[in-house]
């Protein structure tokens, strides 16, 4: 059985993005390039429709190749047991509460049974002390939190 796979919005940013200058932001880009073709065939691929809502925004081209390359992808809805697990997610200041929809992408995938959560937020999302409490609160409310990392941290996985 594959293993299945959240795709958090910056990873699909970081996949239909012009080519950056920038050596950090062009070596996420080719990684989550490397790394794209895998989620479509070797795992169980997931977005939520806040991926899709977020896709969704800012300039039309790249909102229109954002929303064409999830196309692939299965849509996880958001209901009240997510939102509610988003809530303790904050509450326990797990994620900034400025920041309530990273809480919600991480609420979305561990009440889906998501073995992996993909993104490129090291700021709220995949850094050691968020993960080490994000885990904490998910599993005290009775959760399996899924393994947030990095496209290439997947892509070494593989």
């Amino acid at each position: 059985m594959a293993k299945s796979v959240y795709i958090e919005t910056t990873v699909v940013s970081y996949f239909t993005a012009r080519p950056s200058r920038d050596v950090v932001t062009a070596a996420r880009q080719e990684a989550t390039r490397e790394l794209w073709p895998k989620l479509v065939s070797e795992y169980d691929g997931y977005v939520s429709v806040l991926v899709r809502e977020e896709a969704g925004k800012g300039d039309k081209e790249q909102t229109a190749l954002r929303l064409q390359a999830i196309e692939v992808f299965s849509v996880l809805d958001i209901d009240e047991v997510a939102d509610a697990l988003a809530m303790k997610i904050v509450m326990g200041r797990g994620i900034p509460e400025e920041y309530p929809e990273d809480a919600l992408h991480i609420a979305v995938a561990a009440v889906n049974g998501i073995d992996v959560l993909v993104t490129w937020n090291f700021a709220h999302l995949n850094n050691p002390f968020t993960r080490m409490m994000v885990r904490q609160l998910v599993e005290n409310a009775g959760y399996r939190c899924p393994e947030l990392c990095s496209p290439d941290e997947l892509l070494e996985a593989v």
